[in-house]
């Protein structure tokens, strides 16, 4: 199955493949090791064992090994990374048909990503996911939508669908500047008419453009609208009908009666009630323009679930993963930004500044320090927070733990290798 392996003083991809009885190729494709000669000290690696393999042949097709071995295309893309979900395959060539059958049972995974995401990172997602969550359409004081800046909304829709991934329109509380804005929200919520022409021109959008359901987005509503917002959520749901899914994201609460402006709006059991599925936006407690913290500490996760947990069934509950880190400059000043990561460059980072990865075992996350000259010349120190195997696996098992409906990947727009590997490793993925 699947061993999470910490790199150790004096490792090589070689030795590490030695001491497991595995190919140094599998390895390198399974951890997407641009250089595999460069390893950092504390750096986390997954170690895969093939339960059965197949060496191609003239004339297969992947779709042929495929029913040969009564698994699926998807199946095999997610088994094989190096494939970069395509089905381009050459005699000679070996291929992991099956890992053995994931422990931890099924669940639905959610993808978020904004439509000038590469066709390669797609591609290679594509696989592993339910339902692609395109980022985003706003709001007009009007009623009337904003559409993603640039368009080109209608290729990912098209991608999914042939992918057999449902594409959901995020329809989000943004204003045509790409900010949240709590005066817009307010206005529309307080509007019964200026809501029925938001759904109305919602429903227009799905159907045209062949979405298949709606993820609602509205943040920073004020306290005295969150029955409004759950009765948009309601009416959404109905104007589309039974064949549209409709998700709606959920502040990360750990009560009902959190002041803060982000939270308040939020009514887990009326919003629970009212959507489909939720997905906790269980992130950014370590955010950029923040103090130094971890993105999704594991403790703090558990809190929020296990509040959402007595307001919604756990069956319509997903969490949120995140895929990224942030490098902060100490001591922390407020004003200052972090500079963001992925978790691929900060691990690239670690090598260059010679910095050993620690792992926070209360949070369940990965950090490290160094230290740096700033443009003065003044040497600063620097903190990492960001994500590894250990923490998408300590993250991905909750799901398991609390009989949750699923995980919500924030975001998708850089290739992180190692979430996808635990997932697939840990749970068959469900297909609508």
């Amino acid at each position: 199955m699947m061993t999470i392996y910490t790199v150790q003083p004096g490792d090589t991809v070689g030795s590490i493949a030695e001491r497991f009885e595995v190919p140094q190729s599998l390895i390198v494709t399974t951890n997407d090791l641009k250089d595999p000669e460069k390893l950092s000290v504390g750096q986390s690696l997954i170690i895969q064992f093939p339960e059965q393999t197949y060496t191609v042949e003239e004339g297969d097709t992947l779709q042929w090994i495929a029913r040969g071995f009564s698994t699926t295309v998807d199946a095999l893309q997610r088994n094989n990374p190096q494939l970069k979900g395509r089905e381009t395959i050459y005699p000679g060539q070996t291929l992991v048909i099956s890992y053995g059958q994931p422990p931890l049972g099924e669940i639905r995974v959610t993808g978020f990503a904004y439509p000038y995401i590469s066709d390669d990172v797609l591609y290679r997602t594509l696989p592993y996911l339910t339902y692609l969550s395109i980022f985003s359409y706003g709001l007009n004081p009007d009623g009337t939508l904003v559409p993603p800046e640039g368009g080109g909304d209608q290729q990912l829709v098209d991608a999914a669908v042939d992918g057999g991934v449902v594409p959901l329109l995020v329809l989000t509380s943004l204003t045509a500047d790409g900010t949240f804005s709590n005066e817009l929200i307010n206005t529309i919520l307080a509007d019964p008419a200026l809501q029925q022409k938001v759904i109305a021109n919602t429903v227009e959008t799905v159907k045209r453009m062949g979405y298949g359901g709606v993820d609602v987005d509205f943040e920073y509503i004020s306290p005295q609208y969150a029955q409004a917002y759950a009765d948009f959520v309601r009416d959404l749901k109905s104007a589309l009908g039974e064949e549209y899914t409709v998700l709606t994201d959920l502040a990360p609460k750990t009560s009902a009666d959190q002041p803060e402006l982000l939270y308040a709006g939020h009514n887990y059991a009326a919003l629970g009630q009212a959507a489909d599925d939720v997905l906790l936006m269980t992130y950014e407690w370590g955010y950029q323009f923040g103090p130094p913290l971890p993105v999704s500490p594991i403790d703090q996760v558990r809190r929020v679930i296990e509040y959402a947990l007595t307001e919604i069934p756990a069956e319509k509950i997903s969490i949120g993963i995140p895929t990224y880190g942030y490098d902060w400059t100490l001591p922390f000043e407020r004003g200052s930004a972090a500079e963001p990561l992925s978790s691929q460059e900060a691990v690239a980072r670690a090598y260059d500044k010679k910095a050993q990865i620690q792992y926070d075992t209360l949070a369940q996350a990965p950090y490290y320090t160094y230290w740096q000259r700033d443009p003065n010349g003044i040497p600063r120190e620097h903190i990492v927070w960001f994500q590894d195997a250990r923490s998408a696996d300590a993250l991905l098992r909750l799901v398991q733990e609390y009989g949750l409906n699923g995980a919500g990947i924030w975001n998708i727009m850089r290739w992180f290798p190692q979430v996808w590997a635990v997932l697939n490793q840990l749970y068959t993925i469900r297909k609508e």
